[in-house]
């Protein structure tokens, strides 16, 4: 054993220049002793004052009004998006398609995603003008921090599919230690009580409360029985946030046609749902390495190939899971429109 971890100690040892985050799984990052000494506050601090360089060098994507939101609340909202008519072309024709479907099942909660690939552009060309849209790519760029073309999928959440606790994303966390971007254009209505997102503003900011309360966790969450906060996705309880000093969180309860692009470094969750709901998005990820200290150059945004990498990256993950080198939470169920009850339980 000793012997395996001498191998890996040079992977670990790399690891720390890139976003890797796991506590449990990388013995430097969780280690007591390093972090103790500050070793994730370092990395934390580092990869936040590199990312608001890059925004300050995007900040032309985005209007004034809208940058200073995000800057102050770590989210953008923009109501109507679309002109209705628009969007109602775009979400009739995203809700009528077929398409091959990928669940994740979370406790009581099942999350579906259909990738909005070459396959999908091409049977929905409604989705074209929003993909190409300015303040849509404007958004995700300066909100993540890079100019680079965001993972698009249309994604549904169905609550209370089986009778089990509430899926863990409805406590507060943060996706990993640096600045990252996920978008939600609801194609549906959002009810208060039907599971809206819900961000805790200001909180994309390492303010000293915050800071405080990541270096104490830092050093003891690798022997923590709470799973994904030791693999870097930080829970808190709601006295925790108001010690560090936050706002109350602000639930997402909106009208269908509304943009929300945050920043998931900040805390957020999503909000309980009082009776079985489906949400339906169009919804964006964008994360890359942390600590690359310009804006662009990502080959993998470039036409041709960048609506290919859903595919590959998922096929990827098939491969590894089928030779037991990775886990695949993500499980293809065939052919699915957004809304479809899940299969075998219509």
């Amino acid at each position: 054993m000793k012997a395996i971890q001498y191998l890996k100690a040079p992977f670990w040892i790399a690891a720390l220049a890139t976003g890797a985050k796991s506590f449990r799984d990388n013995p430097i990052l969780g280690s007591e002793a390093l972090n103790r000494r500050g070793l994730h506050s370092t990395r934390s601090q580092l990869a936040h004052s590199l990312a608001w360089n890059r925004r300050s060098r995007l900040a032309h994507l985005v209007p004034q009004a809208d940058r200073e939101a995000f800057d102050r609340d770590g989210y953008i909202r923009r109501d109507q998006f679309l002109p209705p008519d628009q969007f109602k072309r775009l979400r009739d024709a995203v809700l009528a398609h077929p398409a091959p479907a990928r669940e994740m099942v979370q406790a009581d909660t099942i999350t579906r995603r259909i990738a909005v690939d070459a396959g999908f552009t091409a049977a929905v060309p409604e989705i074209k003008s929003l993909l190409s849209n300015a303040e849509w790519r404007g958004f995700n760029r300066y909100v993540g921090s890079f100019d680079q073309e965001p993972l698009t999928y249309i994604q549904t959440i169905l609550s209370h599919v089986y009778d089990a606790p509430p899926d863990p994303q409805t406590a507060f966390h943060i996706d990993t230690f640096h600045p990252t971007v996920k978008s939600f254009y609801f194609l549906t209505d959002v009810a208060l009580d039907e599971g809206p997102f819900v961000y805790v503003p200001g909180s994309h900011r390492l303010t000293p409360g915050r800071l405080a309360w990541e270096h104490d966790l830092s050093i003891r969450v690798a022997r923590s029985e709470d799973r994904l906060s030791a693999r870097g996705s930080f829970r808190a309880t709601a006295p925790e946030l108001a010690r560090m000093g936050f706002a109350e969180p602000i639930p997402f309860a909106v009208p269908a046609n509304t943009l929300v692009v945050a920043d998931t470094n900040g805390f957020h969750a999503r909000g309980l749902s009082a009776r079985p709901s489906v949400r339906v998005e169009i919804w964006t990820f964008g994360r890359r390495n942390p600590f690359i200290p310009w804006t662009g150059l990502d080959l993998l945004s470039l036409p041709g190939l960048a609506e290919h990498r859903i595919p590959v990256m998922w096929q990827s993950l098939d491969f590894l899971n089928k030779y037991h080198l990775s886990g695949q939470p993500w499980k293809p169920v065939g052919t699915l429109k957004p809304q479809d009850p899940p299969p075998g339980r219509a």
